[in-house]
């Protein structure tokens, strides 16, 4: 019976290892060619050529970045607390990929269906700030900690605006679970009645991810790149990392939330025999692009003017949206 017991739990830990391992290591391959994806896009939109030497059209290019990256010396400051200096990337890091346990590629794929994975996913961004606030005061630099703290500021102004989305969202669902809020959506995709709300998801989502025109805690001319100025190496290519990783999770959350996650455009006999993964993967893309081309088209805003969006704009109108959301659930009683 304990042999039996044993066993199942073996197979058990196997199976959890490799879903875990289907996940991360494609997911890791995509933070590193996304690089790649995101210098080609700028390229093109600047009438350049971008990364085309290194590989076939520069296919190799992240390879080599990261082999550079491993092979440089890390510098540590004299002053700087160790421990708390090298801790802060690996945190940053951990935290992007830890966040994908909850995130449904399919009907029947997901690492952990518990029933409160908004909530996880919230709990897990929100920690995303004490790799960023450890690494500014490790560094014992007045200009890493200014970087960090802007960028803390920042990081906290928009989750609450990312909460609010979130709640008009789950008034339409009735459930905290990701793969209930997929499914709600096959008759119609959220972001069809929830437009505004999906706008203002994309905005924070740029700001909660330091991505520009909000990337404040980079802005050279002040600076001098923010609370990783005194990384290098791979200490910096995990914050490098850690970024771009979380790119994705927003993207994916974007998908799930408002864009039917897996579900096909339309239902026909050809797109049901297309994998579910592939219409979230190319859903992912697609905000990705957006990410992307933000960059590439905005000027950088000012610390105030971003405070100001967060606060007197999107504070406000994510409350207003939430109350005639439910006013209008209850009204026309469709509250699920």
């Amino acid at each position: 019976m304990f042999e039996n017991l044993f066993s199942t739990e073996i197979l058990n830990l196997l199976q959890i290892t490799g879903n875990i391992l289907l996940i991360v290591v494609p997911l890791i391959l995509s933070v590193a060619f996304l690089t790649y994806f995101e210098r080609k896009v700028i390229a093109a939109m600047q009438l350049r050529k971008g990364p085309n030497v290194v590989g076939f059209f520069g296919l190799m290019q992240p390879l080599a970045d990261g082999l550079k990256l491993m092979l440089k010396e890390p510098i540590i400051p004299q002053q700087a607390d160790k421990f708390v200096f090298l801790l802060a990337p690996v945190i940053t890091y951990i935290l992007a990929l830890i966040g994908w346990a909850v995130i449904p590629l399919s009907e029947n794929f997901v690492i952990a269906d518990v029933n409160v994975g908004i909530l996880y996913i919230l709990a897990v961004s929100s920690l995303g700030v004490y790799g960023v606030i450890m690494a500014g005061w490790a560094s014992n630099s007045k200009y890493a900690f200014l970087g960090a703290i802007r960028s803390s500021a920042q990081m906290i102004s928009y989750e609450v605006s990312i909460g609010f989305v979130l709640i008009t969202v789950l008034l339409n669902v009735g459930s905290l679970n990701l793969s209930d809020i997929v499914l709600a959506q096959q008759d119609m995709w959220f972001v069809v009645p929830l437009f505004p709300m999906f706008i203002v998801f994309l905005i924070s989502a740029l700001a909660e991810t330091n991505r520009h025109p909000f990337d404040l805690p980079e802005a050279e001319a002040e600076l001098v790149s923010g609370y990783n100025v005194e990384y290098s190496s791979m200490p910096f290519a995990l914050f490098f990392l850690g970024e771009y990783a979380n790119m994705i999770l927003m993207s994916a959350l974007a998908a799930i939330l408002f864009m039917g996650g897996w579900l096909p455009l339309f239902e026909h006999e050809l797109t049901n025999q297309i994998p579910s993964v592939f219409w979230l993967v190319a859903k992912i893309v697609l905000v990705l692009f957006f990410f992307i081309w933000v960059r590439a088209s905005l000027p950088r805003y000012r610390y105030d003017q971003l405070m100001r969006l967060g606060w007197k704009i999107f504070l406000p109108f994510t409350l207003f949206w939430v109350v005639i959301t439910a006013g209008f659930l209850i009204y026309f009683d469709k509250l699920p």
